[in-house]
């Protein structure tokens, strides 16, 4: 029997607070939360008949309590534990005051059980009772959460793990699921309010002059001239942020044992609101067999950047006596996530300081790649002596089908693959970092066929004022949806013109990220597109019906980043 995964019961956590207060000395100020050595049963709901009750509950982190939204009274959810083949009802009640939902993220299921308010059914009142019913199609790590305002910030999420309906490819002793999120007292109204009254209102690192010998007061000029700031990593930082493990704060320590020369499956879920974490596991190896839920090639890696929505099983297999610090560190280094893997509870290994936190470069602006200056900036593509790049802001540039106003700051002049990049602030890790190329598909990819036709999307906003689109376009000001005839072959190519990457999911779907493995590219429903950078994806369009496609990132979704995807015809209509 494999070992489960340890958690909290929010209802609990008031109550578990006191424990590790003498251990905050220990930890830098941003890592003070609760108590210490923290690892309980997850709760785990399977069967063919499962209840949910979505409700508000007290959550404590830090010595300070709050309002969550939460599933079954917990944070996160349940563990939802299916078998592929099997038929599953699950029947979600809801005990707010207002409406919500329940997205079974990276399901294949029907479009009516996908769980998008006004897209795919009309969501579930106060009081009432939802019953999702589909089949299991498929295996492997998923999760769930709320598709309904922005519940998910306040806990409304909780992972999925299907079984195999017949044997694991991949080999392991003992599992433990790691769910990484983002927690703020702020209620997010007041977040989303924050960001849109003020850009950059959560940056509190902002580059000073001579910060760190590299930025040179042209440069400072340059990025003043545009408004913007080469710190702005993330909308929403550790200024307001505590990320949690399993619902931990860093200082709670959650703890996952294993007996020495065990493997030990990690099934990462990053159910963040806003966060993409830089995991790893210092002095121990992971070997990652999974991405999105499907098999890949076994790679073996000392970090991987996980953005917003992915998951990632991976394999470490720990031969010593000692614990191990699991670190998740925000991508602009404004906190951790963190806890530890061990032989024994109460056992702890050193946690890192913070890294120093990244800065952006013309590169991530999609600028010429070419003529790198000593401090790191791509000057070839600036005028004034090198105060303004030319193209960044020439909107006569943009390309066909971006429409141009005031919700696009920026043209990516000169987009490029960033598939083989590790990541923000990972460029000079000094040890291996996971990219989009190392992923390789354990099984051959279902469809043969080459590509029909070609769709460009372009990923487009203003930081500024915090506008976020498709195409130049908010959701509100779309009339027609992106439309696939059933069956089709087509190739996506996302170009990402803004300063900010964008985890961009689709629903009901998987597709191949084009990664130069032809025949076996990586199968995923989420793909991060790096700043400046370009992604593309083959998709077949089996699924009929309505599909939700959108950023990831849920204030970015909020402010418009959100299309619909429609398959036809459906079953029983005619071509």
């Amino acid at each position: 029997m494999k070992d489960g995964i340890g958690r909290r019961d929010v209802l609990r956590g008031a109550s578990l607070l006191g424990g590790g207060l003498l251990l905050n000395a220990a930890l830098p100020a941003w890592a003070h939360s609760g108590a210490h050595g923290l690892t309980a049963d997850m709760p785990m709901l399977s069967g063919t008949d499962i209840k949910l009750a979505v409700g508000h509950s007290r959550f404590a982190v830090g010595g300070r309590s709050g309002h969550a939204i939460t599933v079954n009274g917990t944070l996160p959810a349940p563990l939802v534990r299916l078998r592929e083949g099997q038929q599953v009802r699950l029947s979600v009640t809801n005990g707010l005051d207002e409406d919500t939902s329940i997205h079974w993220h990276g399901l294949i299921l029907p479009f009516q059980m996908d769980g998008v308010p006004g897209v795919s059914f009309p969501g579930i009142r106060p009081g009432e009772t939802f019953h999702y019913e589909f089949p299991v199609r498929q295996a492997g790590t998923y999760w769930y959460h709320s598709h309904s305002g922005l519940q998910e910030q306040m806990g409304h999420y909780g992972p999925i793990v299907i079984d195999p309906a017949g044997a694991d490819p991949v080999a392991y002793d003992r599992e433990h699921v790691i769910v990484l999120s983002d927690w703020s007292f702020l209620h997010p109204h007041e977040i989303f309010r924050k960001m849109k009254a003020q850009g950059g209102y959560f940056n509190w690192q902002k580059q000073a002059l001579g910060d760190g010998g590299a930025m040179s007061a042209a440069d400072r000029a340059m990025w003043g001239r545009m408004r913007m700031d080469p710190t702005d990593i993330a909308d929403v930082t550790g200024a307001t942020y505590t990320y949690l493990v399993n619902g931990h704060g860093p200082a709670e320590n959650w703890t996952g044992l294993f007996r020495p020369g065990e493997r030990v499956r990690l099934r990462i879920v990053n159910a963040s609101a806003m966060t993409i974490f830089n995991v790893r596991i210092p002095g121990l190896a992971m070997t990652v067999v999974a991405s999105d839920g499907q098999n890949v090639r076994p790679v073996t890696v000392d970090e991987l950047q996980i953005t917003v929505a992915e998951t990632y099983d991976v394999i470490v297999t720990p031969t010593e006596d000692r614990a191990f610090t699991l670190v998740a560190e925000s991508v602009d280094r404004s906190g951790m996530a963190r806890a530890t893997l061990a032989p024994r509870l109460g056992m702890q290994a050193p946690v890192p300081p913070l890294r120093p936190r990244p800065t952006l470069t013309m590169k991530d602006m999609g600028m010429d790649h070419g003529a790198m200056g000593h401090d790191g900036m791509d000057h070839g593509g600036m005028d004034n002596g090198g105060a303004l790049p030319m193209k960044m802001r020439d909107k006569s540039k943009a390309p066909p089908g971006l429409k141009v106003g005031p919700g696009v700051d920026s043209i990516a002049a000169m987009p490029v693959d960033r598939t083989g990049d590790p990541g923000l602030g990972l460029e000079d890790a000094g040890h291996k970092v996971l990219t989009y190329r190392d992923l390789v598909s354990l099984a051959p990819n279902a469809d043969t066929r080459p590509p029909a036709r070609r769709v460009e999307l372009h990923l487009t906003g203003n930081m500024e004022r915090f506008m976020w689109s498709f195409d130049g376009e908010t959701y509100s000001e779309v009339t027609e949806p992106i439309r696939f005839a059933r069956d089709e072959r087509v190739r996506v190519d996302l170009v990402n013109h803004s300063m900010m990457a964008h985890p961009i999911h689709l629903h009901g779907h998987f597709f191949e990220v084009v990664n130069g493995h032809t025949g076996n590219h990586p199968v995923k429903h989420t793909v991060n597109v790096l700043p400046g950078g370009k992604v593309s994806f083959d998709l077949t369009a089996d699924a009929p019906g309505d599909w939700a496609f959108h950023c990831h990132l849920l204030y970015h979704m909020h402010a418009g980043m959100f299309r619909v995807v429609s398959v036809r015809p459906l079953d029983g209509e005619d071509a």
